[in-house]
């Protein structure tokens, strides 16, 4: 696998994208630093949030996720490991990509993160409103002032994915380098059939979320009173009523010939499909090792065979 340069730092790359989507919500922020005290001591370096984070909870109004990382890593003293991705778009005193929405979300987002400049910024989503062209040339400025290194699009269609990059290289500008597709194993058609032809036509790093489908995959769902209060199990609900019990039937039986936790497989799966590090969250430092040895598992034909055929409904 080519390590984009961005992601390069003295340490070997682990690929493996850490989610800060919990931190500040439902990651309070003494366990977030647990989280990542294990992330880091377990040689991981990239870690995936975005300003509107945890926005949509009851009196937070979004950056509590990138304060946590910023306060993690001042006092920690581990900026210099780390590869920080961050998104720009979506919170609801800085939605949209109009120029200067983008240029004051920015500074914000490396205020609350305590950090000079981002390694990859994401526009979240696209905003139809504003002209390619503009997109482009806002960002492009953004890595000229040194402050973000690489630049990736999330839920973007591949038309308008299409439109960018051919932009970018057409104005001699910042050209993407990463997609963020949705894309789990309940959720495979729209990527595989729609963006991964492009991501691979344009040279696209891939990191994809939420890999374990809100706590889905992790093979703790497997009856309805597995749902019942819990944060997230209203969106792992979702997948049970679509039939996604049946993957994870197929998700544990994999992950006990092979002796580890149906994290792994998960992880194992989505890098057999070239994606470059699959984004999924933790919010207690254990959850963090089935994540690593999907990293170091090697899936045969037959476990991947068995994981397709039983998730290709999705």
């Amino acid at each position: 696998m080519q390590i984009p340069s961005f992601l390069e730092t003295d340490r070997p790359f682990v690929p493996l994208n850490l989610g800060g989507n919990p931190f500040g919500w439902t990651c309070p922020e003494d366990d977030a630093f647990a989280v990542l005290d294990h992330f880091h001591a377990s040689g991981g370096s990239f870690v995936d949030t975005a300003d509107a984070y945890s926005a949509w909870a009851e009196g937070h109004s979004g950056g509590e996720s990138e304060a946590v990382i910023g306060r993690w890593m001042a006092d920690r003293g581990t900026r210099a490991d780390m590869r920080i991705a961050t998104k720009v778009g979506k919170k609801p005193d800085r939605s949209g990509l109009a120029h200067d929405t983008v240029v004051a979300a920015l500074e914000e987002s490396l205020e609350r993160l305590q950090t000079d400049h981002v390694d990859l910024y994401y526009a979240h989503a696209d905003d139809e409103s504003v002209r390619v062209e503009d997109q482009v040339a806002t960002f492009h400025s953004l890595v000229e002032a040194g402050k973000v290194r690489a630049v990736g699009l999330s839920n973007y269609t591949p038309e308008r994915l299409r439109a960018w990059v051919a932009t970018a290289r057409e104005q001699g500008m910042t050209v993407p380098a990463a997609i963020q597709p949705r894309y789990t194993l309940v959720s495979r058609t729209g990527y595989e059939t729609e963006l991964a032809p492009v991501a691979r036509e344009l040279d696209l790093a891939v990191f994809s979320y939420p890999a374990l489908a809100s706590g889905f995959l992790t093979g703790k769902y497997r009856t309805e009173a597995d749902f019942a209060g819990n944060p997230r199990g209203g969106a792992a609900r979702r997948y049970a009523e679509a039939g996604g019990l049946h993957v994870v039937d197929a998700l544990v039986h994999v992950a006990e010939r092979h002796d580890v936790a149906p994290s792994a497989v998960v992880i194992a799966w989505l890098l057999a499909r070239d994606v470059t590090a699959p984004i999924a969250s933790a919010s207690r430092p254990e959850q963090l090792d089935p994540l690593f040895d999907g990293v170091r598992l090697q899936l045969d034909a037959e476990d991947v065979a068995e994981l397709d055929g039983a998730s290709a409904a999705f």
